[in-house]
């Protein structure tokens, strides 16, 4: 082994240049690897937030995609508030079902005194929303629906929105402006844990106003979100319930398929899932180009150092060295040699994976255990690949003609 390091660090400059695919290969694999498990687990810990039982329904199927949607979902009328009532009435298997309203109009401000939010979320929720979601209140209460029904101007909002406005934690009772609109805070929102990947964070920055009460600065708003919170046990049952009032609803045909979308937190888990295993294939398919260069170098190189070391493998086989030390011998130094690419590309990954927490921290990144080893074992696994053939090269040397080489 010290006889192969020994070769290796003879020659640092080459050794360095022969391992340069591996490393980037293993580095691809580190970095790519982390945000794929620290978006992974973000995702994941941000429906579970919602709970097991919630079920989300809209006009949209509840699909993970990227791109537009499909022309047939695009004609689909949103869902209304008729249909809410409808599955209000026929779920029985339902606890609580809330209907949220959003008008399409361009990016809102909030705004209290001096300071001003910009491009924040502001809907319109019934009260029983807020069950439905499992939505925490940390401080003050969430509206009833008197002040739904009275249209009052009163709002919830979320922690960092709290925090920025009010940063001494005296919101409640204060009054702040939404697109113009004043609302008297009455609740803030607990933080959240995760982050949804396309929110950038605004679940902290949302304002939640009664849905009569946005109804009535935004008459034209007319697409609603709903979700339903199935009793313990029942979700399947809930599924079909809201399935059926919905298609009694909106007048579906017989032999249609539905025109409107339902799934619950784990579906929806389920589906990211497949999407991170798709991309980690071709994270490894990028992986294996980079590795693959490598181990071309490597064995390039290893047949290089076969002919440059001829008359040392020579003298080894005449005073008792056998083929298998000679393959044991070549192969260690090629396998050392991408095993150190590999460790070089770990760390760089790794360095890579933190910088990433620094400068991006809503782009969640951690390095999986599972990378780190793969890395390491498949680089070490490419130089025992591919130094095979100059390991049995020179093994199959005739000691005579190597003594005699020049």
């Amino acid at each position: 082994m010290w006889l192969a390091l020994g070769t290796l660090t003879s020659h640092k400059l080459r050794s360095v240049l022969t391992v340069l695919g591996v490393v980037i290969g293993t580095t691809c694999v580190i970095a790519i690897g982390s945000i794929l498990t620290g978006m992974s687990e973000n995702f994941t810990e941000l429906l579970h937030q919602f709970g097991p039982n919630t079920i989300f329904i809209s006009k949209w199927n509840q699909e993970i995609r990227f791109g537009p949607s499909d022309r047939e979902q695009r004609l689909r009328k949103p869902l209304s508030y008729a249909d809410y009532e409808m599955v209000l009435a026929n779920c029985t298997a339902c606890r609580s079902v809330g209907l949220q309203i959003y008008a399409r109009v361009g990016p809102r401000s909030a705004r209290y005194k001096g300071e001003q939010v910009d491009a924040i979320p502001c809907n319109g929720n019934t009260p029983a929303f807020a069950d439905a979601m499992n939505l925490q209140v940390a401080k003050g209460r969430f509206f009833t629906e008197t002040e739904n029904q009275r249209r009052a101007d009163v709002c919830v909002i979320g922690a960092d929105l709290a925090d920025t406005f009010f940063p001494r934690g005296n919101a409640l009772g204060e009054q702040i402006f939404v697109a113009g609109h004043a609302f008297e805070v009455i609740g803030v929102l607990d933080k959240f844990k995760a982050f949804a990947l396309d929110s950038g964070g605004s679940n902290d920055k949302q304002v939640i106003v009664p849905y009569e009460t946005y109804l009535a600065i935004y008459p034209s708003a007319k697409d609603h979100f709903m979700v339903a919170q199935a009793e313990a046990g029942r979700v399947p049952e809930a599924l079909d319930q809201i399935r059926e009032a919905l298609r009694r609803s909106r007048k579906c045909p017989w032999n249609k398929p539905d025109n409107f979308g339902m799934a619950t937190a784990d579906n929806i888990i389920e589906q990211f899932h497949q999407i991170t295993a798709a991309t980690a294939l071709v994270m490894i398919v990028i992986s294996s180009i980079g590795l693959l260069v490598g181990g071309v170098g490597v064995m390039n190189i290893m047949l290089v150092s076969v002919t440059e070391r001829t008359r040392e493998i020579g003298v080894r086989k005449a005073i008792g060295a056998r083929r298998a030390d000679i393959i044991l011998q070549f192969l260690m130094e090629a396998s050392a040699l991408t095993g150190m690419g590999g460790v070089l590309g770990i760390l760089l990954g790794i360095i890579i994976s933190v910088l990433i927490q620094v400068l991006l921290p809503r782009l969640p990144s951690v390095v999986p255990l599972w990378a780190v080893a793969m890395g390491f074992v498949v680089s070490v696994a490419v130089g025992v690949f591919f130094g095979m053939w100059p390991a049995v090269k020179a093994a199959r040397l005739d000691p005579v003609e190597a003594l005699r080489y020049e």
